[in-house]
């Protein structure tokens, strides 16, 4: 059978490539699965509307809000000088703002905390004004901000390069001012990468375990999250900790959705 001219050529898979494919699914639904055929569903709901349980969810939503607002102010403009501007040290400047995503979250901790700690870098100047900033709900916002800053950068830079900057040039050419340009042309135009960016951050900063409790440690109501009650529940009540691992998983996967969703992530 010819094909006409002019038809897209469909390019078949290999038959093999489904077998790792497969095996690579199953590795992370199976998991899920064995969560769900553990929880003791007659009591899901005493088990996530507990006192405690509450409390963590809410100040998780809180605190991830309030990180993901901390990421968007400073994120954006990171990715835009990472991505528009070219100076000498760019690239070792990048390295460093990336660092978060490969370093253990314990590290990210410690590092706040001697920076930001009763006796830190920043912290000693703090507390002689009268501000104290580890092992409150603050902390939980910075060591949040500190592991999701990263994921809006990248997100946000690779939208900035995909773009170009062909209509940002028109606008100067035209004569507008860089903050004009900025504010009417570049961040309208990647407006679905920053979207996208802060569901990323946000996500992250849901999850975030270790920075957390080593910076603000778990206080309840005041610095334990929704993945630390989880840690201790696991010690005392695992029913609870299976149930409230569901909520978790439930909350980030609606949080997966919607920025792989057309809507927010969509083509720029």
């Amino acid at each position: 059978m010819t094909r006409r001219t002019g038809e897209p050529v469909q390019v078949g898979l290999p038959a093999w490539i489904f077998v790792p494919a497969a095996i690579g699914a199953m590795f992370v639904v199976v998991p899920l699965i064995a969560i769900l055929l553990k929880i003791e569903w007659p009591r899901f709901l005493s088990l996530i509307t507990a006192e405690s349980s509450r409390a963590a969810l809410l100040l998780s939503l809180q605190t991830s809000a309030a990180s993901t607002a901390v990421c968007v102010l400073l994120g954006v403009p990171m990715a835009v000088v990472l991505a528009r501007a070219r100076f000498r040290g760019r690239a070792v400047l990048r390295a460093l703002v990336l660092l978060p995503l490969v370093l253990p979250p314990v590290v990210g901790g410690i590092a706040l905390l001697y920076t930001f700690g009763r006796i830190g870098l920043v912290g000693q100047y703090l507390e002689l004004a009268g501000m104290r900033i580890a092992f409150t709900t603050t902390a939980v916002v910075l060591a949040q901000s500190f592991v999701s800053l990263p994921f809006l950068v990248v997100s946000l830079e690779g939208a900035l390069r995909s773009a170009g900057d062909r209509y940002e040039a028109i606008a100067a050419t035209l004569g507008a001012r860089p903050t004009t340009v900025l504010r009417t042309v570049t961040l309208p135009l990647v407006l679905p990468g920053i979207l996208s960016g802060a569901v990323l951050a946000f996500a992250r900063s849901l999850g975030e375990f270790g920075a957390t409790l080593t910076f603000a440690g778990s206080l309840q109501g005041v610095t334990r999250t929704l993945p630390l009650e989880i840690y201790l529940q696991r010690e005392t009540d695992p029913d609870a900790a299976v149930a409230l691992s569901l909520v978790l998983i439930v909350v980030a996967a609606a949080v997966v959705v919607a920025s792989a969703s057309r809507k927010i992530a969509g083509p720029v």
